[in-house]
């Protein structure tokens, strides 16, 4: 399967199927090789006994609800994630793959199942990335750099983390755009509002332009005003990694990270090249770690 050689995949899952015919895991590969061949209707056939059985897991739902889609079959699509929800009701990914399908048939409900998805399952990082864009489209800034932020560092490695990085950039340059923060804060949301509050104390900064120099400096200062006035108020993951990054000397290298590559990067490559000692530090900072949310840190 991982090399593409999906018909010979099916002729050794087949064989393992019946010499192990209750195996789950082999049946949901079978299920989904025949998915990535296209054979939707032997997709369907294979892995139906498995979700109307009592065996089932949360990834055979997953499966399942791509094979639905696939045969257009919408309303059993729905049917199958709500089912798959309640068996699973802590399963980000099944909250995050209804939202998905929500979002194809233009419902704009989507963002309460990937929100669900964030709070009861803080460390699957895919709702965050879908809500980091719905709310970028709908021009909520704060919490789409807030949640952009947390998805790129649960997976920097990801083909969607040139888009979100962008994101970003372009969010903090509209939450920039007037001078006093607050006047467009329409959050009802006492976390958003200690963020704008802190966010709005280096305003002046702004006036050079958004970028990633201003970016740091802003986003410096707001650590130390958010650790001196809301730390206590609200425990964030996200703001302790970047507390210590700006204690390791590696928060310069952070913000070029993720905004200098999304706004020339020629020039962050350039800014690599002259800081070599802090991008070799960051770089090994990122390698050794892996990046979660605790439980209970959900403000929205």
């Amino acid at each position: 399967m991982a090399q593409g050689d999906y018909s010979n995949a099916v002729l050794v899952l087949n064989r393992a199927v019946k010499i192990n015919p209750g195996n789950i895991d082999i049946i949901k590969d079978l299920a989904f090789d025949y998915y990535l061949q296209k054979d939707y209707n032997n997709a369907l056939s294979t892995i139906k006994p498995v979700i109307d059985g009592t065996d089932a897991d949360d990834q055979s739902f997953q499966i399942a609800g791509y094979i639905y889609q696939a045969l257009g079959l919408i309303k059993d699509c729905d049917k199958l994630y709500k089912k798959g929800i309640e068996k699973f009701p802590e399963s980000g990914a099944l909250y995050n793959d209804l939202g998905e399908f929500l979002w194809t048939q233009g419902d704009q409900t989507a963002i309460k199942q990937w929100e669900k998805g964030i709070q009861i399952d803080p460390s699957f990082s895919k709702n965050y990335y879908n809500a980091c864009r719905y709310y970028s489209l709908t021009n909520d800034h704060v919490w789409s750099v807030i949640y952009g932020e947390i998805f790129l560092n649960m997976e920097p490695l990801s083909p969607n983390t040139p888009e979100l990085k962008m994101i970003l950039l372009e969010n903090y340059k509209k939450i920039f755009a007037d001078a006093d923060l607050t006047k467009k804060n329409k959050e009802n949301n006492k976390f958003a509002t200690a963020f704008i509050d802190c966010l709005n104390k280096q305003s002046n900064v702004a006036l050079k332009g958004i970028n990633p120099e201003t970016l740091t400096m802003i986003r410096a200062r707001f650590i130390l005003d958010w650790y001196s006035e809301y730390a206590k108020l609200f425990p964030f993951r996200l703001f302790d990694l970047q507390q210590q990054l700006l204690q390791a000397g590696l928060f310069d290298a952070y913000n070029q990270w993720i905004f200098g590559t999304a706004q020339n990067l020629n020039a962050y490559q350039n800014w690599t090249n002259i800081h070599s000692v802090e991008y070799d530090g960051f770089s090994r900072f990122q390698k050794g770690r892996i990046f979660k949310i605790p439980a209970g840190q959900y403000y929205h």
